[in-house]
């Protein structure tokens, strides 16, 4: 499998491509990285340094690759945070060229807009810019809770209304909706679940919540599940893998009791998945 993966890069931590590549690699996906911003670290520090990289820029690396000739062998475009309406242009720009050389090839959008305790913390055009068009040209997208209800307008909070929120975004134009952090009021206390809807069904899986902040986790979650559900095909086994690697990825972190992902010291976790959590199909 080839992932073409347009995202940011930071020298210190683990974000954007600097989160997805190592685990993608560490499954045995050849990852094509293509940076967005080149920076020293991720920006929730407060400071940083390095470029951003302008959409020309992009797209020349685009375009380069396009004539080494692998189009056609790029089986996913995989895109995350977008810092601006130029970027988008390219990435959509380069979707369309993918899927004119390999017709059965997908695009998988990390939809970054926010969170709950933190709202949106994108440019005001971000959001619509995804709505209107990058959503629709998606096949898969992950949204967390709060992305989806901006997405899409609602308020989901219950199972019922999660469900209806992921099917408001799958008429958008994805098949496939990965919510990556479910907080419903009636779940366990001290539990997060994720889950997944698509034109088969829908699945959920429930793990204790790590109490950390943990900057490229969902960029990590995000390439585990398209490549996962890229393979096989099997929404709810790619659910029960990711969520595993993932879970196990944060509760290493936290116990070493470092601000960023011990990506490469989870590195086994990736490769191979404990499936410690069952998935309970709701629908």
């Amino acid at each position: 499998m080839k992932i073409l993966s347009i995202q940011s890069a930071v020298a210190y931590g683990h974000v954007g491509n600097s989160a997805a590549v190592f685990p993608l690699q560490r499954i045995g996906v050849e990852v094509l990285p293509v940076y967005t911003v080149n920076f020293s670290n991720h920006t929730g520090y407060g400071a940083w340094r390095g470029p951003l990289i302008s959409p020309d820029d992009v797209r020349e690396v685009i375009t380069g690759i396009e004539e080494r000739g692998v189009f056609g062998e790029i089986d996913v475009v995989l895109s995350g945070y977008q810092g601006g309406e130029g970027i988008g242009d390219v990435i959509l720009d380069a979707v369309a060229r993918v899927k004119a050389a390999n017709p059965s090839a997908i695009y998988a959008c990390d939809p970054v807009m926010g969170n709950a305790k933190s709202g949106c913390f994108v440019a005001p055009a971000i959001p619509v810019l995804l709505r209107e068009r990058v959503v629709p040209a998606a096949d898969l997208i992950t949204p967390n809770q709060f992305e989806l209800g901006f997405l899409t307008g609602t308020e989901p909070t219950d199972l019922a209304s999660t469900l209806a929120s992921a099917d408001a975004a799958r008429a958008l134009g994805p098949s496939t909706v990965l919510v990556t952090s479910v907080e419903r009021p009636d779940r366990p206390e001290g539990t997060i679940e994720m889950l997944v809807v698509t034109d088969d069904g829908a699945w959920i899986v429930q793990t204790p919540h790590i109490p950390m902040k943990a900057n490229g986790s969902g960029d990590v979650t995000a390439a585990l599940f398209t490549a996962h559900f890229r393979t096989s095909g099997d929404a709810a086994d790619a659910l029960a893998k990711t969520v595993s690697s993932v879970y196990d990825l944060l509760s290493l972190t936290h116990a070493s009791g470092q601000r960023e992902l011990q990506l490469v010291e989870a590195q086994e976790f990736y490769a191979h998945p404990r499936m410690q959590f069952p998935v309970t199909r709701v629908r």
